[in-house]
């Protein structure tokens, strides 16, 4: 592994707000409402710029120099990677938020463990350091279920999740789950369709080719992709499909190679495709050797038989066997599943 490289795995931060209830004529719009020029405030804050932006019915997506922003009515995600500033977008999204009537319901933090945990500026070298950051920056007196917990997995204590959530409801608030996958040691044949080639034009044109030639287009056929190259290498897209988002990251050099899929669903939507198959098509793009699927059932109840299928379609179609299952629970927020993989020859 490389000394020091480019840090792939991402810091997410997902931020749920609710209408007052004295609020006259609430817009539906909610945060969407928040002009260009104040997120790209928080963003430059955050240390990072947006590169590219798609829009529908239900969201806005932003493809971001480092990683992505989604906005909806009364939700906020935002995930970067590198050693980015996430957590300082906490207070000023929260206050642009009030100023549209919109007050603050949820809150959950994510991490896994840095490939260079050394190079990440304070707090973001201990989680600790990072909850008593997030605590600081949250209203005290409404979000008062609250939880921090490490998912180590047995056989790979270097690579755990981090978790923080805080709620002002005992219940999760929406009935979506999340998909967070992280990736390390990625194909190096599959990953050379991440690297520039000369001549490929811009990086909006550069990023459809790569799209093309990886396959990310045949994940969901259904989704909008808007995607974006980075110079020499490097790939991010967001996928619009009706209201589900979905959205990859790709750092392709080899030593400190990562990618990361992530995607927010209902696993009982009618027409919607299984989980585990989505799962298994978004993996097989980078044929990695070590992969990791947090999963967060928010309102809806964890199902066992999701992440058993998970496991069997893995070890199906890719040949990745399951080291580790680990689950904890966060009032207010769900179940969160932590599962580790390697192929079944290690």
């Amino acid at each position: 592994m490389a000394v020091s490289g480019f840090e792939g795995f991402e810091k997410r931060l997902e931020l749920r707000f609710f209408h007052d209830n004295s609020t006259p004529n609430k817009n539906p719009m909610g945060l969407r409402l928040i002009d260009f020029e104040s997120l790209d405030q928080v963003l430059t804050q955050v240390q990072c710029t947006v590169v590219s932006a798609v829009a529908n019915r239900s969201f806005d997506a932003y493809v971001l120099s480092e990683s992505s922003l989604f906005v909806y009515p009364t939700k906020i995600i935002i995930k970067t990677c590198g050693t980015t500033q996430l957590l300082k977008s906490i207070r000023p999204f929260i206050h642009l938020a009030r100023t549209l009537n919109l007050t603050l319901r949820a809150c959950r933090y994510s991490r896994g463990s840095f490939i260079f945990p050394n190079s990440q500026p304070f707090p973001y070298s201990s989680f600790e350091d990072e909850v008593v950051i997030v605590e600081d920056s949250l209203p005290k007196e409404s979000l008062r279920h609250r939880k921090a917990s490490v998912m180590t997995p047995s056989n790979n204590p270097s690579r755990a999740w981090h978790v923080f959530t805080a709620s002002a409801d005992v219940e999760p608030d929406e009935s979506v789950v999340v998909v967070e996958v992280c990736m390390t040691e990625l194909d190096r044949v599959n990953s050379l369709s991440f690297f520039r080639r000369k001549g490929d034009g811009n990086s909006d044109s550069a990023g459809k080719e790569m799209t093309r030639l990886s396959g990310i287009d045949l994940i969901n056929e259904n989704a909008f992709i808007c995607d974006f190259a980075f110079d020499p290498c490097g790939y991010s897209m967001n996928g619009v499909d009706g209201d589900r988002y979905s959205t990859i990251h790709v750092t392709p050099e080899d030593g400190f190679s990562y990618a990361s899929f992530e995607c927010g669903l209902s696993l009982y939507d009618d027409g919607r495709e299984d989980v585990a198959e989505v799962l298994s098509r978004a993996i097989d793009v980078f044929r990695p050797s070590c992969v990791s699927i947090a999963t967060t059932y928010g309102g809806e109840d964890y199902d066992h038989e999701v992440t058993k299928r998970v496991e069997r379609v893995l070890a199906k179609n890719l040949g990745l066997k399951c080291r580790s299952r680990l689950m904890d629970e966060f009032p207010g927020s769900g179940t969160v599943v932590f599962q580790s993989f390697t192929p079944r020859r290690r």
